[in-house]
């Protein structure tokens, strides 16, 4: 019975480390989550005035760009998927990974080559494991991205909207990434990056039916869109990586918060296990001292006759 009781114990102080560490992650995440919220916050008004530039550029002239020009038949994509490099985030990696295997199913059902790009270990690991191929990839700063992050990411893909297919390029650019709704959701979703929509950029920057100004471009519409090609791209990425980054730490919190109250309710069961199995040893030693004094008392009862 002694035996037990000790495994209790020492099962009781290991939960105990455990939960120590959940709760502190815990605290962690919570704390990282408003600076990632800020950072969300921060970024938006660029993005929105990069949107609406491109978008009066393309409705003011009619110069055919590779930003804002769909090709006639495409036939190779590219999918830039984020996922963290750390774990102990619930299934925050695994639904973006199912989101870009529904996209890329559907894209191939359209005919088109997939080439994926990856942010994060655990997108990494889930395509090395299965040998699939991965046109480039990028780690160790998805908990924390800074602009120089994305501007690193969106070269190779830039680089490949620029190309002709034949030379290994893409027709379209698509992106897949966990959106920052609340502490308590956040969504897996994707999103055409390039050629850009027209009527969704609208929509986005909130100036759908507006009319907007008539431009004079210099030196021309066409050089002002490859001015702006690379800071659309990078500003929609860096906007990506900081909506995930808000929804690991989210995710992150959440998982460790269960933890650390599985951790918890475990210590209780099994501080009643321990209590139960300490006053059954206890009944066990109060009855062998019962029991030998009565063979004491008849031992001396019997030599006294």
């Amino acid at each position: 019975m002694g035996a037990q009781l000790r495994v209790y114990k020492r099962r009781i102080r290991a939960i105990t480390a455990t939960k120590k560490i959940t709760k502190a992650m815990e605290m962690i995440a919570a704390s990282r989550i408003v600076k990632a919220q800020r950072k969300v916050a921060a970024s938006m008004p660029y993005a929105t005035e990069l949107t609406r530039a491109v978008t009066a550029v393309a409705t003011g002239s009619n110069t055919k760009h590779a930003l804002t020009t769909e090709a006639e038949a495409p036939t190779r994509a590219a999918i830039l998927l984020i996922t963290s490099d750390r774990g102990l985030a619930g299934g925050y990696s695994s639904n973006a990974i199912k989101q870009a295997e529904r996209l890329t199913e559907r894209l191939r059902a359209e005919g088109k080559e997939v080439d994926t790009y990856i942010v994060g270990r655990k997108g990494v690991a889930y395509f090395g494991f299965r040998e699939r191929k991965v046109a480039d990839s990028w780690t160790g700063f998805t908990d924390s991205p800074a602009y120089a992050d994305a501007k690193r990411v969106a070269g190779p893909l830039i680089e490949a909207i620029q190309l002709d297919t034949a030379e290994g390029g893409v027709d379209e650019l698509h992106v897949v990434y966990t959106e920052f709704v609340s502490m308590m959701t956040q969504n897996a979703v994707d999103g055409r990056m390039l050629p850009l929509s027209l009527d969704k950029a609208e929509e986005e920057t909130g100036a759908k039916g507006e009319i907007l100004p008539l431009f004079d471009f210099e030196p021309s519409a066409e050089d002002v869109l490859d001015a702006l090609l690379p800071r659309y791209v990078e500003s929609r990425i860096y906007n990506a990586l900081l909506q995930s980054a808000a929804s690991e730490h989210a995710a992150r919190r959440r998982a460790m918060k269960s933890a650390t109250d599985n951790a918890g309710d475990l210590i209780k069961s099994l501080s009643r296990l321990a209590n139960a199995a300490r006053q059954a040893e206890i009944t066990q030693e109060i009855s062998e001292i019962v029991g030998g004094a009565s063979a004491m008392a008849d031992a001396t009862a019997g030599s006294d006759k």
